[in-house]
This record gives structure tokens, C-alpha cells and sequence, in this order.
């Protein structure tokens, strides 16, 4: 009886070593290797010794100097340390030439740049519009259209529909009597202030302004000017 509870033992302490090596050699951490240059089926025979598999992403990327199908890039990077059994995302080069411009129109702008960097098409210009029609900071135009090719890519953003603005001219050496008039005529609130006399400057002349020259404002904000005395 001694003797088949000691045989049993022995078989459940083997079992739970053996499972127990599974386990840690299925989570052991191991070094990435450097999969730049590799075909996919490559890239996935390197990872299988080290338990990892090759996931591959469905965005190609522009890379004159890696022939199409190969990995441009991979995360994580090589030499880093993750662990068996997790994935290694790798993206395949295009190869030289420019692919097809994708769909820009009704995206972000956020999300339209992530496009354009992702393909490798530089963005050109950014336009803008205000309009109601369409959600604001979305691309409504493009151009090249979608599907096209080109080296560059430019598009037209809406900025949402808003009251008009207007950019703060620069008004220092003017009159401030002179300016105050014509902007109060505009609509806008304008305090002129002369605490400090200025050798060399006839009184009434502009020193400073607030806001400053190039600032964007609206109809009914203040805007204040300090002269000469």
C-alpha cells in the first residue's frame, strides 16, 4: 500500500513539473529579433523558435530602400523583451513608388495626417472654410481625389461656422484719436490711455496695444491703446 501511494506521489509531482516547464517556458520573456528586411513568411519562421508569431499590418509603407512585401518596421522593436506567446506587428514595404491616394474626405484632421504619414504622401497645404454644412474640423475636399496618385497630398479643412474675425492691425506710431474712431465704427470697444510722456513723440501717438498686431478678434471685444502724453 506504502508503495502505490509513493508511486502515485511520483507521478503527480512529474506531472506538475512537466506542466509547470510548459508554463514557464510559454511565458518566458525573451529579445525580439530585427525583422527589417524579411518577407512575412521569413519574419514568422524567425519568431517561431521563441514562441512568438508575426502579425502583419494592412497598411503598406513607402520605402525605396526595402523591396515590396518585406518589413519596414516592427513593434516592439528589436532588442526589446517581451514574452512567448504574444504577437510582433510588422508592416510591409510598398517599395519605392507611391501607391494610390486614400480617402481623405469626411475624416479628421487629426486622423487625415496619421493617413498621409502612415502611406508616406507628404501633405502639402491645409485649406480652410467655416461653413454649417459639414462637421467641424473634417476634411470636405481633397486633392488629388481618392484613388489618384501623387507625390503630395493637399486638402480643405472646416473650421466650424463662427462670427467673422478680424486680425489686430498694427497701429503703433499712428494717433490713437484717429484709430479709436475708426475702430469704434467697427464695433469694437477701444480704451486710449496717456500716463506716460515719450521724449521725441508728439502726444497722442500710439506706444503700445493691446492685443498685439496679427491677433485674431471680434466685433465687441476690447481693445486698448496706450499714447503719449
Amino acid at each position: 500500500m506504502t508503495g502505490v501511494l509513493v508511486s502515485t506521489a511520483g507521478v503527480i509531482f512529474l506531472l506538475f513539473a512537466v506542466v509547470g516547464m510548459q508554463i514557464a517556458l510559454r511565458f518566458r520573456e525573451v529579445s525580439v529579433p530585427n525583422l527589417v528586411g524579411q518577407s512575412a513568411d521569413q519574419a514568422a519562421a524567425t519568431l517561431d523558435p521563441l514562441g512568438l508569431q508575426v502579425r502583419v499590418e494592412p497598411l503598406a509603407r513607402i520605402d525605396p530602400g526595402i523591396p515590396a512585401g518585406h518589413v519596414v518596421d516592427q513593434d516592439p522593436a528589436t532588442g526589446l523583451t517581451t514574452r512567448s506567446g504574444r504577437s510582433v506587428k510588422v508592416w510591409l514595404s510598398s517599395g519605392a513608388s507611391a501607391g494610390s491616394v486614400p480617402t481623405l474626405i469626411g475624416q479628421s484632421e487629426r486622423s487625415a495626417r496619421a493617413r498621409l504619414e502612415e502611406d508616406a504622401l507628404p501633405l502639402r497645404s491645409i485649406s480652410e472654410i467655416r461653413s454649417g454644412r459639414y462637421p467641424t474640423d473634417t476634411v470636405v475636399a481633397q486633392e488629388p481625389p481618392p484613388r489618384g496618385s501623387a507625390a503630395t497630398v493637399s486638402v480643405l479643412v472646416n473650421r466650424g461656422e463662427r462670427g467673422a474675425t478680424y486680425v489686430m492691425p498694427d497701429l503703433i506710431g499712428v494717433y490713437g484719436a484717429d484709430a479709436a474712431e475708426v475702430l469704434r465704427a467697427r464695433g469694437f470697444r477701444v480704451s486710449v490711455v496717456g500716463d506716460h510722456p515719450y521724449p521725441g513723440v508728439e502726444p497722442g501717438v500710439v506706444l503700445r496695444q493691446f492685443p498685439q498686431t496679427g491677433f485674431q478678434i471680434a466685433h465687441g471685444e476690447a481693445i486698448s491703446l496706450e499714447v503719449s502724453r
